[in-house]
């Protein structure tokens, strides 16, 4: 098993140069599997978390969110970014509070939205504030002394998908903040996507893919540093669900004959029971 500080560093590494995927769990099944599939690095899902909890995007507690953090972090050898939504603080010091705990629990990257959750429905911060957070959560992992990696991003392209260039604006402003990667759920045209990678170069780019569209070689054509799936994948999940339990519903179970084979997953599971299996 990995220490933290190596996983840290290895999350670092994967920053500097190529693409690669980083793929969504939600609880420790997902997250080991995912790494049994060969992936190099995870990041927490807010929406997947809740979801499965029985409870709406947003609605979790700071305590329910670092308990799954340190579940997640602990479940596999790979590194975990920490979708830490708007960082659990309206005011700084309770966000430098909330990034100090996350850093504690394990994480090798959190992001920070620029959502006000405590304003209007899609209220995001304005300019000076958001760049506000973004450098107080810059120094709160400073004074941890971890090397955890600040992930910034705005949520302006959700709100309003025309509004690229005042989002451009945002991340460049949040990469001088001290951000170390950056990040616009929403992106999906290529000039743009070129646009970000080119606005906060050097620094990387994370993009979002919720739905299909580009493959990842175009992605990593356009300059993109990685690319994750945010619930995307929980989604798929809770579909397939949803249409196999409609069917015994009306009286067919023609739906369970797609599922993986018993045998199987528990060859899988069963390599992580082990500290010494070759995971």
């Amino acid at each position: 098993m990995r220490t933290l500080s190596e996983k840290r560093s290895a999350f670092r590494k994967l920053h500097e140069s190529g693409c690669f995927v980083l793929p969504n769990p939600w609880d420790v099944g997902t997250a080991r599997m995912l790494q049994h599939l060969g992936f190099q690095a995870l990041a927490s899902t807010s929406t997947g978390f809740a979801w499965s909890m029985g409870r709406p995007d947003y609605s979790l507690s700071r305590a329910d969110v670092l308990g799954h953090l340190r579940t997640l972090s602990t479940a596999t050898d790979l590194p975990v970014n920490a979708d830490f939504e708007s960082g659990f603080g309206s005011d700084i010091e309770e966000l430098i509070q909330s990034v100090e705990l996350a850093v504690k629990a394990g994480v090798s990257g959190l992001s920070i939205e620029d959502r006000d959750l405590c304003g209007q429905p899609n209220a995001l911060y304005d300019i000076q504030r958001a760049v506000q957070r973004v450098r107080a959560a810059r120094s709160a992992i400073d004074l941890t002394g971890q090397d955890v990696v600040l992930v910034a991003r705005t949520e302006s392209l959700l709100v309003d998908p025309s509004t690229i260039s005042s989002a451009i604006d945002k991340l460049v402003a949040f990469a001088d903040a001290g951000a170390d990667c950056l990040y616009a759920p929403g992106v999906r045209d290529r000039g743009e996507i070129a646009s970000i990678v080119r606005a906060v170069a050097p620094k990387p780019v994370n993009v979002v893919m919720m739905r299909p569209g580009l493959q990842l070689a175009e992605l990593a054509d356009l300059g993109v540093r990685r690319v994750s799936i945010g619930g995307a994948l929980a989604r798929v999940a809770w579909a397939s669900m949803i249409s196999v339990m409609d069917g015994i519903a009306k009286g067919s179970f023609d739906g369970l004959a797609g599922g993986t084979p018993g045998k199987e997953l528990n060859g899988v599971f069963e390599r992580f029971l082990s500290p010494a299996s070759n995971r």
